[in-house]
């Protein structure tokens, strides 16, 4: 049975309460295995099977007062609801503003007459209680119906004993003093809080409304008959030839048939300088063509799209609990029921033991206590933080697959860095030549690029293609077969029989030319020894110091030895600086690699690294990180996503570099899109300023309650007199959320 995973937005949350009651409910629906709800994206990530169905949790969601969008289309729904609920949120501050300012007015003047300032007050008052304040109650309601307790039911149960203690007073006449300005402030400022908070978390998902606006909105698709036809990209099909011009987007993803051009990949890469691009190079959707016309084949469309998934990647990972958020949501869930026990028993204290009239005395410090709890600025310090540090990191080209990945990779204390394809570019280039045997003569080379044919590694692919540039020169007896070389660089090359890779060793293989079959080996000393063929001393030392110099030497043999190659992998420009800087952050950093350490050692001097594991074989690597992690180090290892996933799984925090491919993101936690070593830097040292800021926020939170909620009980009155006025109490409520979530948003100004 197939699980699902899909994103779903919730309309009506406004609280962590509201996600945890969410999150309980369709936990309760038959087949659904797992539920993330975020109160700040309006997100709920939930992985399903059958029978549970969309709807069915539609259904469950829409029981405790909130909507499960379930429909086509529903991200552009969602955001038209959630503009909805903005203004009409302003609309009711605006006018709740109004009216709380004549109920203050009234009374504590004398501008009406006295026999009728209390009905006045209460005329004035209801709007504000029950229309301005009705998602207070609406949410009170609905959390007693699912006999659960949340920020509406204390900020409704603390406005609604003031409305209506006073509305009793003023029907029946009582002599006693009324509380409509407590109802009525209180109510317009807490909503004011809430407009602010959803106006402030609109700017925390701003990364993904960037990531949106970065699309391309037409096509022009060229028909079979030649004819350009523009069209909208939704209508695009896989296999479309689709003109692209100077200036243009990029309207999907495809690889170029025709022509070529500088692109702009800033946008998806975080890479400032555009790439060339020519004939059989890939192209991504929403890049921008800066100069020649060309012609490309959609590969991939609609949600397929390289910036489709990665926009899928930011919401999951914003819509993900980090580990610190645990226990914040599980204080929360005991946070309501406490605080309606202290103001329970204020109340109960102050009616026996409070000054005259000890009724209204202990009224004020209940309504206080409800008002002034804040488990809001508790349910935000994490998400908030989480949604902006994800959405600053995917305008940086790097993208976090979830909350957890983001918090772990501010903990590391080591990183382990593959060599091929991190600190290099990965291409490798042939560099010298050394002949051993007269009998092959310069034919090494062609020899070596018969068997490296079939391997897929880069040092393979450097071998072959260096050997093609040659195909013509050789006059060696051994070159017949060859001598016809292909155009375009291409070459004909020896036929191979019983090929086999040996795994971090080398490649041995049957080469048939001229009518003779011969065995030949290719690959390091160990493959040779295996083969008991000996280095005599004087040709070991002229390997060793190419490899000195940093080269990588595969040594060729049949029976005897007969000469290497040696290729080098130029370094990535910012290698050396990124090192530099990771180490400036504290962290311990390792190079990983399958060559000798001589050669490792020169590319380790290179860049500044001093620890070196070298002649690791591709299934040893993530031994070596389970070893690293046996001796108390958290790890953060960094390599293609290809070779290097079992190693990346094992890891701590798994970040995948410069492939952006499939493999990498399934693999890893992190993928840094651009390739650029600097990305591993960046991602730390964000994930560390996130951390830093949920810390800043739960503390916030924490002390802000910690503090206020004893005061606004009166512990302070038999001391020094002091009380918590209920309106200074909801003044104090808004603005720690509001506080919370503008704190996260300097989130939005980090800089490397």
């Amino acid at each position: 049975m197939m699980v699902k995973k899909e994103n779903f937005s919730v309309q009506g949350m406004h609280c962590v309460s509201c996600a945890i009651t969410i999150e309980q409910a369709l936990k309760k629906v038959p087949g659904v295995k797992n539920v993330s709800v975020n109160s700040v994206s309006e997100k709920a990530a939930i992985e399903y099977e059958e029978p549970a169905t969309p709807e069915l949790m539609e259904v469950a969601v829409a029981k405790t007062g909130y909507k499960l969008i379930v429909t086509a289309g529903e991200h552009d729904h969602h955001k038209m609801l959630k503009e909805a609920e903005i203004a009409l949120l302003k609309k009711k501050f605006i006018i709740g503003a109004v009216l709380s300012v004549l109920v203050m007015l009234f009374s504590f003047t004398a501008i009406i007459p006295e026999s009728w300032r209390y009905l006045t007050l209460l005329v004035l008052t209801a709007p504000i209680e029950f229309w301005v304040g009705r998602q207070f109650w609406r949410g009170a309601w609905f959390g007693l119906k699912n006999l659960t307790a949340n920020m509406d039911t204390l900020v409704a149960l603390g406005t609604g004993a003031a409305f209506i203690y006073s509305a009793i007073i003023a029907i029946f006449r009582l002599p006693f003093e009324v509380y409509f300005d407590v109802a009525a402030v209180v109510t317009t400022l807490v909503l004011l809080g809430k407009y602010l908070e959803a106006k402030a978390k609109g700017s925390a998902s701003e990364a993904i409304k960037k990531l949106l606006r970065l699309q391309a909105k037409t096509a022009h698709v060229i028909h079979e008959n030649g004819k350009e036809m523009e069209m909208p990209i939704e209508d695009v099909k896989v296999g479309d030839i689709i003109l692209v011009k100077p200036g243009e987007k990029v309207p999907v993803d495809g690889v170029i048939i025709e022509g070529a051009s500088a692109i702009d990949e800033s946008m998806v890469t975080g890479e400032s300088m555009p790439v060339d691009k020519k004939a059989g190079d890939a192209v991504i959707g929403a890049t921008i063509n800066k100069m020649g016309a060309f012609k490309f084949k959609a590969t991939k469309v609609g949600k397929e799209t390289f910036l489709a998934r990665i926009i899928k990647l930011v919401e999951e990972a914003q819509s993900s609990k980090a580990p610190i958020q645990k226990l914040a949501d599980q204080i929360t869930g005991y946070f309501v029921p406490v605080v309606l026990a202290i103001s329970v028993g204020s109340f109960v204290v102050w009616f026996i033991y409070g000054a005259a009239p000890s009724l209204s005395f202990a009224l004020v410090n209940a309504v206080a206590v409800l008002v002034v709890a804040c488990p809001c600025a508790l349910g935000l310090a994490t998400p908030t933080s989480i949604m902006v540090g994800t959405g600053k990191a995917a305008e940086r080209g790097i993208i976090i697959k979830d909350a957890e990945a983001l918090e772990l990779a501010g903990k590391v204390t080591t990183v382990v860095l593959d060599k091929t394809g991190t600190l290099t570019k990965g291409e490798p280039s042939v560099t010298d030549i050394m002949v051993f045997n007269e009998k092959i003569g310069e034919d090494i080379l062609h020899v070596a690029a018969s068997l490296e044919k079939l391997s897929e590694h880069p040092i393979a692919k450097a071998i072959v293609s260096y050997a093609a540039s040659l195909g013509k020169t050789s006059s060696h007896p051994l070159d017949r077969a060859i001598r016809d070389a292909a155009e375009s660089g291409k070459i004909k090359l020896f036929k191979i029989e019983n090929f086999q890779a040996i795994s971090g060793k080398g490649l041995e293989g049957d080469i048939i030319a001229d009518g003779e079959t011969k065995k030949f080996f290719f690959g390091n000393r160990a493959l040779l020894a295996e083969k008991n063929i000996e280095i005599s001393q004087e040709r070991e030392n002229k390997i060793q110091k190419i490899e000195r110099e940093g080269k990588t030497v595969i040594i060729l043999a049949s029976n005897e030895l007969l000469g290497a190659v040696a290729v080098a992998d130029t370094l990535k420009e910012s290698a050396a600086e990124s090192i530099k800087l990771l180490q400036n952050l504290g962290l311990e950093v390792w190079m990983l690699t399958g060559d000798n350490e001589r050669t490792a050692e020169a590319i380790g001097n290179q860049v500044g690294i001093k620890n070196i594991m070298a002649k690791v074989l591709p299934n040893e690597k993530s031994e070596k990180i389970k070893t690293l992690q046996a001796n108390g180090k958290k790890v953060a290892m960094v390599g293609d996503g290809i070779n290097d996933a079992p190693a990346l799984t094992q890891a701590d925090v798994g970040i995948a570099i410069g492939t952006g491919t499939d493999i990498a993101i399934e693999s890893s936690d992190i993928t840094l899109i651009s390739g650029d070593p600097m990305g591993i830097y960046e991602a730390i040292k964000l994930s560390r300023s996130t951390l830093r800021n949920i810390k800043q926020n739960l503390f916030w939170a924490y002390i802000y309650n910690a503090i206020l909620i004893p005061v606004a009980a009166g512990v302070l009155y038999p001391i020094w007199g002091v009380l918590l006025n209920p309106m200074l109490a909801g003044a104090a409520m808004a603005l720690s959320s509001v506080s919370v979530v503008l704190n996260s948003l300097r989130l939005k100004r980090f800089k490397v």
